[in-house]
């Protein structure tokens, strides 16, 4: 799988490549012949296209290299970092190409088009549209970043040629110039493009929410199996694409031995990586109470009081200690609360309810979707 997906990006970045060295090539003639500063700037971000794709082909390399006792999960964060870089050149070809519109705003000059010229630019924005959507493509396919990026910049070099041909056109048939009034537009959208892509990019290296649908199928392969009750705090640590790794706590009755315990975590591990590719490293265990009804009464109670907050999200791992009349059990608090707070509020109201017991109420943070949600 790792080695299909190295060679999906590579060759599709070297179809990148050689699409926009070519194309670049072509339009630097028609720029020279025909004094058009767009179509310069188009050909100069043609070889940027390029240049990004040999950061995405150098990236994916480097992020393939085998973990080592530095690194133990391996260098696959790095394609982020090829991705920041692809998102930095996105924008820079922005900036570059608005100050240069602004100049030729300021001062004008009249480009001289032919037939030929608007034919091969014509041919180019065709060119661009199809690389732009195949590289899109094939970067969703393989959840690769710096290929989204690559293909949707191309994606907005064909606009800005199609802006630029029917800016010549206009310009043939009324005399009226709009070219450099277009070409900043357009540079406008692209910065807003690399802005939002570095943005994304930034989110993964930070660490990010990860979405609800994957999460709650993670949960669903746990509790499918006979005898957990519920799987919480779900985890998710992100090493690059496609390389996840997980922890987690399981809810299991207070009846299972370690033996019992060892081998439904282990079938566990297994089951979750086949499925999904991710690697569960840790599992902790919450206990539950068999066989005694005061637990399940008192269990009732005190979710209906605590869920009565608005800020708090979940209550789980619930026990009871019969014998020494106390209770354990963890909550998720909402961001907008602060958890000191908020464990406060719940240890007093818990406690004038029920004094005679104890109460040990563990605060966890709101990582992952919550079955509230």
């Amino acid at each position: 799988m790792e080695m299909n997906r190295e060679h999906v990006i590579i060759r599709t970045s070297i179809i990148g490549i050689l699409v926009n060295i070519f194309l670049a090539a072509f339009k630097a003639v028609i720029g020279l012949v025909t004094g058009s500063i767009a179509v310069l700037l188009d050909a100069v971000n043609n070889l940027s296209d390029a240049l990004s794709s040999v950061i995405t082909i150098v990236g994916t390399k480097l992020s393939m290299k085998k973990p080592d006792k530095r690194h133990p999960f391996g260098y696959g964060r790095i394609e982020y970092l090829s991705s920041m870089i692809v998102a930095g050149l996105v924008l820079y070809a922005g900036i570059t190409s608005i100050v240069e519109s602004i100049k030729k705003i300021i001062h004008p000059e009249a480009a001289n088009y032919s037939t030929l010229s608007l034919i091969i630019i014509g041919i180019a924005v065709l060119v661009k549209l199809i690389l732009g959507h195949y590289v899109k493509r094939q970067g969703k396919k393989v959840n690769s970043g710096a290929l989204v990026a690559s293909g949707s910049d191309a994606s907005f070099d064909a606009i800005l040629s199609l802006s630029v041909l029917l800016s010549a056109i206009v310009f043939l048939c009324t005399g009226l110039s709009l070219e450099a009034y277009v070409g900043a537009v357009i540079s406008a959208v692209i910065i807003k493009s690399g802005i939002e892509m570095m943005q994304d990019t930034l989110n993964k290296i930070l660490g990010e929410r990860e979405n609800a649908e994957l999460t709650r199928r993670v949960r669903n392969l746990m509790t499918d199996e006979p005898g957990v009750k519920g799987a919480y705090d779900l985890i998710l640590y992100n090493y690059g694409p496609d390389r996840n790794y997980a922890s987690v706590h399981l809810e299991l009755p207070d009846s299972m031995t370690v033996k019992e315990v060892d081998q439904l975590t282990r079938q566990l591990e297994k089951k979750v990586y086949s499925e999904t590719g991710i690697i569960l490293t840790g599992v902790g265990v919450y206990s539950y109470n068999t066989g005694n009804t005061e637990a399940a009464r008192l269990q009732n109670d005190i979710n209906h009081l605590v869920l009565a907050h608005d800020w708090v999200l979940q209550m789980h791992g619930f026990y009871l200690e019969g014998s020494e009349k106390r209770i354990r059990f963890d909550v998720v608090i909402d961001f907008s609360m602060d958890v000191a707070q908020g464990l406060e509020i719940l240890h007093r109201e818990l406690q004038e309810k029920y004094p005679q017991y104890t109460f040990e109420i563990v605060s966890d943070v709101d990582i992952s979707v919550t079955e509230m949600e």
